[in-house]
């Protein structure tokens, strides 16, 4: 199940991603998120509380690991956040955080300990930026993906995500030519 998630995740990157290069880091606070407006910054909860909303509401989660200098993590925000459709999806179906995965002198608690985003983004395997982690309604990691995602890509994925269709051993190759549907059985 494991190489099914990390094949995937390659060809997403390979498909769609552009991660960020290290163009130097400039100091932003972790509550600073990457050039998002007022409204935007409503869609985003710090870790701690949003695990313990998606814990309390039985949701999944999605995480946004970005930097304050990586180009695309700005514009997946300015393109892919931003989008409406994106934007009513997530909020009716995930709960959304966001980490600066540069911060050393927050604290966040996973599964027990407490550890810096920094330390996160490295549990977690994040290797680029931006890097969206998946986890399911147990606050279990199903995946990262790192890299740029468009909108028409990333919709898609949410609704792979939310079906579970992971949990049914199913590609995310084989949920697109099924345009969208997740049942493995052949039944129509």
């Amino acid at each position: 199940m494991k190489k099914t998630f990390a094949l995937l995740a390659a060809a997403l990157c390979i498909a769609i991603a552009m991660g960020c290069g290290d163009q130097g880091s400039s100091k932003k606070t972790a509550e600073t998120a990457v050039g998002e407006s007022a409204a935007g910054a409503a869609m985003w909860l710090p870790f701690n509380e949003g695990m313990a909303l998606a814990a309390k509401e039985n949701r999944q989660v999605v995480i946004d690991f970005y930097t304050s200098w990586c180009h695309w993590c700005k514009v997946m925000d300015r393109e892919t956040f931003a989008d409406p459709e994106v934007k009513k999806y997530l909020a009716e179906n995930f709960v959304t955080i966001r980490i600066n995965a540069e911060s050393t002198t927050e604290k966040v608690k996973y599964k027990g300990q407490e550890m810096t985003p920094v330390a996160l983004a490295r549990a977690f395997g994040v290797r680029g930026f931006p890097s969206l982690a998946y986890l399911d309604r147990t606050g279990e990691l199903v995946w990262v993906v790192p890299g740029f995602v468009p909108a028409k890509t990333f919709l898609p994925f949410l609704r792979y995500m939310q079906m579970e269709c992971y949990k049914q051993q199913m590609s995310f190759e084989d949920f697109m030519k099924k345009k969208g549907e997740c049942d493995t059985t052949g039944a129509i």
